[in-house]
């Protein structure tokens, strides 16, 4: 029971992340930017990208930082060197036409039990824009399903490891890839509770560049757990 009612609650403060006020779903639009001025739709003045940073209509903005504006929250955001302003709109997801999270049924089956393989690595990734990269991995964690074993690779971020997966549901039953994070254990093994897989910032809106799961984060196993699909 104590299991659920914490479930509750970390639902409850996801909701809050994706629907509240400058929530995932509300980025309405990412412009990458160049050192030519250029006009951004709904802001005023020209809009540049100088020494790295967003620059226009009397706004300078380093990636991470961020400003309110005529309703809008404007925000900086960088990737390998280039740069783009990212627009906030609390209109977005009605305009969008969605308001809600679909999720498999909790299950106390579903916290599996995974031994950790340090495993530093460096693979080559893509994102859901074709932007090809290369990302560091730290370990892989070694899990069963229903009598079907499988690994994911995970990456390691302040006591957090943290993974992009797709199943068997990806595609039909829920969306084409879903995130997971679980704590990194001090000793043992690692508890991986996909009641708490969670959907990509890019299943709320197109304007996200999310970044795809590794071959092998790639399983023919069905994980009917977690958040499905935006509705």
């Amino acid at each position: 029971m104590e299991l659920r009612a914490e479930h509750e609650r970390w639902i409850d403060e996801r909701e809050a992340r994706v629907w509240g006020e400058w929530g995932v779903a509300t980025l309405a639009a990412t412009h990458w930017l160049t050192a030519e001025p250029t006009t951004v739709d709904g802001l005023p003045g020209s809009w540049s990208a100088v020494d790295g940073e967003v620059l226009g209509d009397g706004v300078r903005l380093a990636p991470g930082e961020h400003l309110e504006a005529a309703g809008l929250l404007l925000r900086a955001f960088s990737r390998d060197g280039s740069v783009a302003l990212r627009v906030l709109d609390p209109g977005a997801p009605a305009a969008r036409g969605i308001s809600s999270i679909e999720r498999f049924e909790f299950s106390e089956a579903a916290r599996l039990r995974g031994s950790i393989r340090p495993s530093a690595t460096t693979q080559a990734t893509r994102s859901v824009d074709d932007h090809a990269a290369t990302q560091s991995f730290d370990a892989i964690v070694d899990l069963e399903w229903e009598g079907a074993a499988f690994s994911l690779t995970v990456q390691e971020d302040d006591g957090w490891y943290f993974a992009a997966f797709a199943d068997a549901t990806a595609g039909v039953e829920s969306h084409a890839f879903r995130f997971i994070r679980f704590p990194v254990p001090a000793d043992g093994d690692a508890v991986v509770d996909f009641n708490r897989a969670y959907l990509p910032p890019c299943a709320f809106s197109d304007h996200y560049v999310c970044v795809m799961p590794v071959p092998g984060n790639r399983w023919p196993v069905p994980i009917r757990a977690g958040e499905r699909l935006v509705r």
